[in-house]
């Protein structure tokens, strides 16, 4: 029922926009990598320079309102990138300022990035318990 109801999804264009937008802030990124280098960095610091960089424009833009409709026009395009999880953290955070600082921001900020920490970390340490057990580095 679910099925009849909803719209079509477009699989082409949808899978262009991720392309195009995804691989935008991929360009972006590794140009302020070059900018940074070019003033002198080594790569090293110039990628965490980057990654600092673009949580904050994500970010930036997610509070200013534009991300998130950047977002809906290139679906996964904004997800997987590091500015997706930047993103993830503060939509919420936004959503639940009239709360207050503590039970509003402090308390759902991380409401949708809470699970990828908490998994994420259990798994990484399953896995390095694996290669540990097995010797497989």
């Amino acid at each position: 029922m679910a099925d009849q109801a909803s719209p079509p999804t477009k699989w082409g264009k949808n899978m262009v926009m991720a392309f195009l937008i995804g691989g935008g802030i991929c360009t972006l990124g590794q140009a302020i990598l070059h900018l940074f280098m070019l003033i002198g960095m080594s790569q090293k610091e110039a990628g965490t320079f980057v990654s600092i960089t673009l949580i904050f424009l994500s970010a930036l833009l997610t509070a200013l309102r534009v991300y998130d409709d950047l977002a809906k026009h290139a679906g996964a395009g904004t997800l997987v990138p590091i500015t997706g999880f930047a993103n993830s953290i503060v939509s919420p955070a936004m959503e639940f300022k009239n709360e207050g600082y503590i039970l509003g921001i402090g308390g759902k900020m991380f409401v949708i990035a809470g699970p990828v920490l908490v998994y994420g970390t259990a798994a990484s340490i399953l896995y390095g318990l694996i290669v540990w057990f097995f010797h497989l580095y």
